[in-house]
């Protein structure tokens, strides 16, 4: 019997080739962020679950642009002869970035973590809203 290994269409050095990642590498994880707005303010909540405030980072950075990045990691110690035999508990970093719109005050935000959910509170201000509206 003649077995001919199976190839991939993309080549390793091609640049449209997809990298190959185990279990170990970092990976960027998916998290849900829900955007409302209220008479006051622009209410984001993000499921943060298992991680705590020194793991998450909120920024508002140049153009009204909101970021919310969180990295989380797993200690692997092995103390008084434990070892792990296996690991799944999520690990890796994630990004998301919100354009807000005119009528945020970027000078005002607030951000907690409660039962695992991030709520970031960003004031309006709805006087530079109308005059964006009729510059």
């Amino acid at each position: 019997m003649l077995i001919i290994p199976m190839t991939n269409s993309l080549e390793e050095n091609s640049s449209l080739a997809l990298p190959q990642l185990s279990r170990e590498d970092p990976l960027c994880v998916s998290k849900d962020v829900d955007w409302k707005e209220t008479a006051e303010a622009h209410v984001f909540m993000a499921d943060m679950t298992g991680l705590n405030k020194k793991e998450v980072k909120v920024e508002i950075e140049e153009g009204g642009v909101l970021q919310i990045s969180a990295e989380r990691s797993i200690q692997r110690e092995e103390n008084n002869g434990d070892a792990m035999h296996r690991v799944e508990c999520a690990t890796g970093r994630f990004s998301r970035s919100f354009t807000l719109p005119a009528n945020a005050r970027m000078d005002y935000l607030k951000a907690f973590i409660d039962n695992g959910v991030l709520t970031i509170t960003v004031s309006k201000d709805n006087f530079n809203l109308l005059h964006a509206v009729f510059n």
